[in-house]
């Protein structure tokens, strides 16, 4: 099923995803479209968050608000959605409460706990149960009208796998660590299933209309080394090597694959190695060592200011970005301008533009 989307006028992030020189460095932000936006809670009304992921229209809204807001500003979109809609496509109830974010009210304790071997077993169809996300992509797509490129999005295994054993966010990740010391074979088996449903549903996701996505391991950073090699990166390679290959099969064409293991700049040498187009960076790295690190890899770097630095003044982003354009090597090739992670729901939105502004001037030259 082929959709016809109008010509793509603004291809700067998918060049650069490529490896290619490019005119300046391509900007989009993580969470760019959210809370920090007054017209998110003018749309959203009184509705549930998830009930904003379900409804097309009112995700592709959300998704184009900083897109017009910030026009020429940002160089790609991202489909507003949750990398949670997985867990409930594989039977788990994930309510998202306000103020306090997502729970889980029955999470998973223990292989033996009944649920376990449910969850494990569930054939999940995942075009039926996500399809309002495919649906939100393919109507944002036109309502873009090709000025910039849309990116789809899934939690990484690893990422995922806590929330359901968690029941929620967490500071101390005491079931994740119970269930990979206790239970370690049957939590890669459980990864392992979470990792085809994610190829899946990126895939779905292409055929829709993204032309980027990217795997969010957000948690990454709460392994070991050791551990992040046991229980993340095998399922993120998972990822990289059988999208494509789905992609493929389904007769479509590649598109660039980012990866983002916040915290884990321990592993980064082979994080670059795993096969992905696009390695997010949080701000606890420096520039200049991830781009030393990286050597001649043809890997291109996304990030990665601190998300702090919009609360700052004017001279303190200034500052932060030419640090950030001259550790990445003047924005001309390799470098996705970014944050380090998302832009937090306090912001100014007028603290974001300068943010952007100054990126394209800097990188501009």
């Amino acid at each position: 099923m082929a959709h016809e989307f109008e010509p793509l006028i603004n291809d700067l992030i998918l060049r650069t995803a490529r490896g290619e020189d490019v005119e300046r460095a391509p900007i989009w932000i993580m969470r760019q479209a959210g809370r920090y936006l007054p017209e998110y809670h003018e749309a959203k009304g009184n509705r549930d968050f998830f009930e904003c992921c379900r409804n097309p229209e009112i995700a592709s809204t959300l998704t184009l608000q900083p897109v017009e807001r910030f026009a020429g500003l940002l160089d790609a979109s991202i489909i507003f959605s949750d990398i949670l809609v997985i867990p409930q496509a594989m039977g788990m109830v994930v309510e998202m409460i306000d103020k306090k974010g997502p729970h889980f009210p029955d999470p998973l304790r223990s292989p033996d706990d009944g649920q376990y071997a449910k969850v494990l077993n569930k054939e999940v169809d995942v075009a039926s149960e996500l399809d309002y996300v495919y649906k939100a992509i393919t109507l944002t797509r036109k309502k873009l009208k090709g000025r910039v490129p849309l990116i789809g999005f899934c939690g990484a295994p690893w990422t995922l796998f806590c929330y359901m054993v968690e029941g929620g966010g967490t500071k101390l990740f005491i079931e994740s660590k119970k269930w990979i010391y206790r239970y370690p074979h049957e939590s890669k088996a459980l990864l392992q299933k979470i990792a085809e449903v994610c190829v899946e549903y990126l895939a779905l996701q292409v055929q829709a209309g993204a032309q980027l996505i990217q795997v969010f391991d957000s948690w990454a950073g709460e392994l070991s080394p050791s551990t992040f090699k046991k229980f993340s990166e095998p399922y993120l390679a998972y990822i990289s090597k059988n999208l494509p290959k789905r992609l493929t099969e389904m007769r479509l064409d590649p598109v660039p694959m980012i990866v983002f293991p916040k915290g884990a700049n321990y592993a980064l040498d082979s994080i670059c190695n795993l096969g992905y187009d696009v390695v997010g960076l949080d701000w606890l790295i420096d520039p200049a060592e991830a781009v030393n690190i990286r050597g001649g890899r043809r890997i291109v770097f996304q990030g990665n200011a601190d998300p702090g630095v919009l609360y700052g003044s004017r001279e303190s982003i200034s500052e932060t970005v030419k640090e950030m354009v001259e550790g990445f090597g003047g924005g001309k090739k390799g470098w996705i301008a970014n944050l380090g992670h998302g832009i937090t729901p306090l912001v100014k939105p007028d603290d974001l533009r300068f943010y952007l502004e100054e990126i394209q001037r800097l990188t501009s030259r």
